[in-house]
């Protein structure tokens, strides 16, 4: 078998265990046999239209056996998998297949109109359901050996940057097989594992971190197309779920159910959450139904495993990310990489065969983010003695909001475009139900008087929902250096109270 990429992974499990069950969603249950035989069957479709080595091949969906069908048959074919967020608005999706290049879009029944308004240049665009099984069912199971290496491109994953513009990080088949390893030892995975997939695999957790080496070991996917969390209660005693990821928000409200108390949980061996840091008192909540969690940090750009906090350690170490994963180097370090001393605040940098290839399209900053082969996080930490790591700041002004990142300079470069606004900031502040939220601090032009509503309603349909700020405060001016510069801290601590502050002056 020349292919050695993800690709291969169907035809490699379903020579070991055939009629294991791969694949559990909404009633259908997919083999390792039936979901090799269906990804072949995608790929000679998908070539039949045109599709070639190295095209890129996208999928906008819910959590979907296509989704993985899309990903294993353009690994196949050594053309290369773009996963778009389903929350994204128009425009954002019509730019992410225009900045990828994209030849074909598999996507669900749901996105059809949004698909149908997008401007052309995606040759091949095939709807999930009925037309999709009558194409895979008139298409050839015939074998397919591409030669794939480590070093090819797998996935064009995108993760928004400082400046606004989206980034499509290159992740090849070797980064995402190292980060399934490190997931595999650092997790201690079962053949019998059986996940519960509610989640969005369009984020990199939801599909690196839990899926793809749960099917690496040969166990069971249980796919959920959205998170409900008394639905997840039910779906974790009726399947016998074993393994779960989530942010802290979908765990929280899974405690809040009435139904909790009473749900038996006894199947479930690991509990990951990531996102942001868990609240100590969730994770109370949770050992006092006899489970731990294991939470980390990671990174797109590093597949996304980096650190890793385990059960033995969680409430020792309440309140760290952990060590590096097993095949993963970290180090916290000043400007001139020289490691920190205890407690000394630095930016976490990462190198290992999990970190990625570069930026698509970007050589200047795919070469400002690499440091004599460190990635540079942009995130500020702190080691104890013991080498655990704190994530302390988000040194690139990130905004963590149920586990989604949001970035500031996307939102205000968009706000700047309002008649009525000469000058903006967006801030993280504190809110109960998704950890923070964006909040827009606007100054109005000469004469204009921007109202707060109409403003959130100028952003609506051009960004995801949950990049929209939840609140829009009027000030006079913001502060800034001598030369201009912005000064974030100063804004946040005038203006980043959780109630907006009444005096806007």
């Amino acid at each position: 078998m020349r292919n050695q990429g993800v690709g291969s992974w169907p035809a490699r499990r379903a020579r070991k265990t055939p009629h294991r069950t791969a694949l559990i969603h909404d009633g259908t249950t997919l083999t390792y046999a039936a979901l090799h035989d269906r990804t072949l069957r995608l790929a000679h479709a998908l070539r039949a239209r045109g599709v070639r080595r190295g095209d890129r091949i996208a999928y906008l969906g819910p959590n979907h056996p296509a989704f993985l069908e899309t990903l294993f048959a353009a690994g196949t074919l050594g053309a290369v998998f773009v996963p778009l967020n389903t929350r994204l608005a128009a425009p954002e999706i019509a730019h992410q297949l225009a900045d990828s290049g994209a030849q074909a879009l598999v996507h669900g029944p749901a996105h059809a109109g949004l698909v149908a308004g997008l401007p052309g240049g995606t040759g091949v665009r095939v709807e999930t359901g009925p037309r999709y099984e009558e194409m895979l069912g008139a298409a050839d199971g015939g074998p397919i050996d591409e030669p794939v290496g480590a070093d090819d491109t797998c996935i064009i994953m995108y993760t928004s940057g400082t400046t606004g513009r989206p980034k499509g990080a290159m992740l090849t088949h070797g980064n995402l097989t190292w980060n399934a390893v490190n997931v595999l030892v650092d997790h201690d995975l079962i053949a019998d594992e059986r996940a519960l997939v509610c989640a969005p695999m369009f984020h990199t957790a939801g599909l690196n971190m839990l899926v793809l080496p749960v099917l690496l070991k040969g166990g069971t996917c249980v796919l959920v197309e959205a998170f409900d969390p008394a639905d997840t209660l039910d779906l974790i005693q009726r399947h016998r779920i074993t393994f779960m990821f989530g942010v802290p928000t979908m765990f929280d409200r899974m405690a809040r159910q009435p139904g909790w108390a009473a749900a038996d949980l006894s199947s479930l061996r690991i509990l990951t959450c990531g996102g942001s840091p868990v609240p100590t008192a969730l994770i109370r909540a949770y050992h006092r139904r006899g489970l731990t969690f294991q939470q980390g940090y990671g990174m797109t750009e590093a597949s996304p495993g980096t650190l890793f906090l385990d059960a033995e350690h969680a409430v020792g170490k309440a309140g760290s990310a952990g060590v590096p994963h097993f095949f993963s180097d970290v180090r916290v370090v000043r400007p001139d990489l020289t490691p920190v001393d205890a407690g000394e605040t630095g930016e976490v940098v990462v190198r290992g065969p999990h970190v990625m290839a570069g930026y698509w399209g970007l050589p200047e900053e795919t070469a400002a983010a690499f440091t004599d082969g460190w990635f540079r996080s942009g995130d500020a930490a702190r080691v104890d003695e013991d080498g655990y790591v704190y994530i302390v700041d988000r040194i690139k002004d990130m905004i963590i909001s149920g586990g989604e990142n949001v970035y500031p300079a996307e939102i205000e470069d968009l706000l700047l475009t309002h008649p009525d606004i000469a000058e903006c900031a967006v801030i993280g502040v504190a809110d109960e139900k998704w950890g923070e939220v964006p909040r827009a601090v606007v100054v109005p032009r000469a004469g204009g008087a921007p109202d707060p509503g109409e403003v959130l309603r100028f952003l609506a349909g051009r960004l995801a929902p949950y990049k929209i700020p939840k609140s829009v405060v009027l000030a006079d001016e913001l502060p800034r250096t001598a030369s201009g510069k912005l000064l974030k801290a100063r804004v946040r601590s005038r203006f980043g109270t959780p109630t907006p502050p009444e005096d806007t002056a």
